[in-house]
């Protein structure tokens, strides 16, 4: 029987694919959906490959590249900061790799495949007890949107639209509790950190 290298196979979205060498002020993402999806894709933790998750909810569309960071996990590390910076008690993190949004002006159509992103800030969400930050990011050398190097200076209708979406993406019209939440929107600094630690989870969950 011929005999196969192990890097002749596709690697595993999340487990095979490195972070980056300049991590974690410079990430790779994995691209799990785009602004033009109507179904919500997420990764197949056993296989690597994307799955249908859902159709998207009523008129809720991502405003932006979504998907997650290779080789983090929202574990102890992640719960932990949540819960100091909140004063929050019995958080979780969501068993989940980090999400990671992307802006950029150029129009990227598909998902399932790896950008290159600077991040510059963040949402601290918590969904049903879970901690499920979002970072916000750049795609790297993006000529318009590349100045923008903290949260800051992205403009606030910007903002507004991606906290909605994930305040609303699992809403059902008439419900009247929502029990997701966006306790902070921090800076380019502090979304640094919450990288380090969901990377530090991942090294005891994974690689110990």
């Amino acid at each position: 029987m011929e005999k196969h290298s192990k890097n002749q196979y596709q690697l595993h979205p999340w487990h095979g694919i490195e972070i980056g060498e300049n991590s974690p002020s410079e990430v790779k993402s994995f691209k799990e959906i785009t602004p033009s999806d109507s179904v919500k894709y997420e990764i197949d933790k056993a296989s690597g490959f994307l799955k249908v998750d859902r159709p998207q909810k009523f008129s809720n569309i991502v405003p932006a590249l979504y998907g997650f960071i290779p080789q983090t996990y929202c574990a102890e590390h992640l719960a932990q900061y949540c819960m100091d910076k909140t004063g929050k008690k019995n958080i979780v993190g969501d068993g989940d790799p980090l999400d990671i949004c992307v802006l950029t002006e150029r129009n990227i159509t598909h998902g399932n495949i790896i950008v290159p992103a600077i991040p510059i800030g963040g949402f601290r969400m918590i969904d049903h007890g879970e901690a499920d930050d979002k970072i916000i990011a750049i795609l790297k050398g993006d000529e318009v949107y590349g100045a923008w190097d903290d949260i800051d200076k992205c403009p606030e209708s910007l903002i507004k639209r991606l906290k909605h979406y994930f305040l609303t993406y699992k809403s059902i019209p008439g419900d009247s509790v929502s029990k997701v939440e966006i306790t902070h929107i921090y800076n380019k600094a502090e979304a640094l950190e919450v990288i380090k630690a969901s990377q530090l989870d991942y090294q005891v969950h994974f690689k110990s």
